[in-house]
């Protein structure tokens, strides 16, 4: 479609409503995507409710408004679905922060060994797992497990913050992280403390951590505001776009240097238009990895259910 771009907002959501309709397509969102997008999503959520929901889905074509993991996810648990992705360049850096040959070596240095990838990871590391997690949901499923040494992969905020939560566990770490969560200002965080409520995000570093009076899932943490009249959200700021939608009365705090995913900001609603129009950016997941990790994937919606 040419000149999108002189169209204004409202044009541009009458075209997309006709497209989905002839296309049969539905579009899910992260709560990280711009608020264009989340506007024009038909489910915003977090990553372990799109996985899910996408299992659940009637339409033939699903855009995933996110990053290409979650592309991935919902292609290995749909496989004969068509997945688009708004922008094939949109990745997550700390999917790529393990490899194959580090899972390798856990598994011939321990016996007793579960290896728990965190979904914000590739296909095929996910294909060499033994089950998947989100942040919303990491340490019920990993207290459930039956292995005492896990290894966490890729995010050693995330496995740090589970290691606390499960003494019992021997929770080996790997050296990979989200940056725009990693990079959270300590002394940023520290000006609020006392002053407001602090919600964070586990992918945040532990320093910062430890100053939140709650940490929890993107989800957690917008059911939790509801319960303050005074803010501070350390998260990637596309989270703003629910909480002031869902309480318009709270004041919510930003940190001075507001956490921003680039990935997420790459997608727009003119891309959703051209993927549904053109069909274009296909997410293709080799068989054999496809089937693999399938396995881990629905052991995470069955155990974290």
């Amino acid at each position: 479609m040419e000149n999108l771009e002189k169209l204004n907002f409202d044009e541009k959501v009458e075209i997309l409503k006709k497209l989905k309709e002839e296309k049969d397509a539905v579009i899910l969102a992260h709560y990280y995507v711009n608020e264009d997008i989340q506007a024009i999503a038909d489910y915003i959520g977090d990553s372990f409710f799109l996985a899910q929901k996408a299992t659940e889905l009637k339409e033939k074509t699903i855009v995933m408004a996110g990053v290409y993991f979650m592309g991935e996810s919902v292609k290995i648990l749909n496989p004969s679905k068509n997945v688009l992705m708004p922008d094939l360049g949109a990745d997550c850096p700390m999917a790529h922060m393990v490899s194959v040959e580090k899972i390798k070596e856990m598994r011939a240095k321990y016996d007793d060994l579960a290896v728990v990838t965190y979904i914000n990871s590739t296909a095929e590391i996910k294909a060499y797992s033994d089950i998947c997690v989100t942040s919303s949901n990491a340490a019920k499923i990993v207290n459930q497990l039956k292995e005492k040494n896990i290894f966490f992969v890729p995010d050693k905020n995330l496995g740090d913050y589970i290691k606390k939560s499960l003494p019992d566990k021997n929770v080996i770490l790997n050296d990979g992280y989200c940056p725009v969560h990693d990079e959270i200002d300590l002394d940023d965080v520290r000006a609020f403390k006392g002053k407001v409520k602090i919600l964070a995000h586990p992918e945040c570093r532990k320093e910062v951590l430890d100053l939140a009076d709650f940490i929890g899932s993107t989800k957690a943490i917008i059911k939790e505001a509801g319960k303050y009249d005074d803010v501070l959200v350390v998260t990637e700021e596309g989270i703003f776009t629910e909480l002031k939608k869902k309480y318009p009365n709270i004041n919510f705090r930003k940190l001075r240097k507001s956490p921003i995913c680039n990935d997420m900001k790459k997608l727009n609603i003119d891309k959703v238009i051209r993927v549904i129009e053109n069909n274009e950016n296909q997410v293709e997941v080799d068989k054999e990895i496809r089937e693999k990790a399938l396995i881990p994937l629905k052991r995470m919606l069955e155990l974290g259910a």
